[in-house]
Parts: C-alpha cells; structure tokens; sequence
C-alpha cells in the first residue's frame, strides 16, 4: 500500500469528497484507512457507572484507499505515488522510496 500512517490526504470519492486529513490508523489487509475527521459516525454507548445515562459520541470509520489520493508535502496538491530505487550513502544498499509523480520529490 502507498499510503502511510501520518500522511496527508484527500478524499477524492464519497461523502466526504474534498475533504482533507492525516492518516491516524492504516489496515493493510483489508486496504482501509482511518482519516482524522473524516466518515464520522455515531457511536452509542452503553450506561455505565461513570456515565449512567449513557452517550452518543462521534467516532471516525475506515475508508478505503482507493478513495483518496495523497497530498504533495511540497506544493499541496493531490499527486500520485510511485517507487523510486536509491544507493543509501552510509550503507551502499540499493533502497526504494515514495515519490510524487507530478514533481518526481521523495516523500519521506
């Protein structure tokens, strides 16, 4: 998956189409993603002996990654990613990285 904990994106489909987040929580196997303030939902909560009435709260949902598309560190604007190989100086080990492909950045 090109798409990481802490990245910046934007929902491109869906209801929340336009909006834009940080990645707080990536399922790699079933390819959904949890964005900050995005897919809120209802959360029920059942009386307790702290809250005895009961609450509903506000809870973000998992997303898919094919719904949104991440943002460019650089200039902002949404961008596809791809890998590129690099030779690590301290080590000499071939390595690959995420990079824009509008700029052709690294993204780190």
């Amino acid at each position: 998956m090109k798409i990481k904990k802490n990245d910046m994106v934007k929902v491109i489909a869906g209801n929340g189409r336009g909006k834009t987040g940080k990645v707080l929580r990536v399922f790699t196997e079933t390819s959904r993603i949890i964005i900050e303030g995005v897919n809120l939902v209802h959360r029920h909560r059942r009386p307790t002996q702290t809250t005895p009435r009961g609450s509903i709260t506000h809870q973000e949902a998992p997303i898919h990654v094919s719904n949104v598309m991440l943002l460019d560190p650089k200039s902002g604007q949404t961008t596809r990613v791809g890998k590129a190989s690099i030779v690590d100086e301290k080590t000499g080990k071939k390595r690959f990285v995420r990079r824009s492909i509008a700029t052709g950045e690294t993204i780190e």
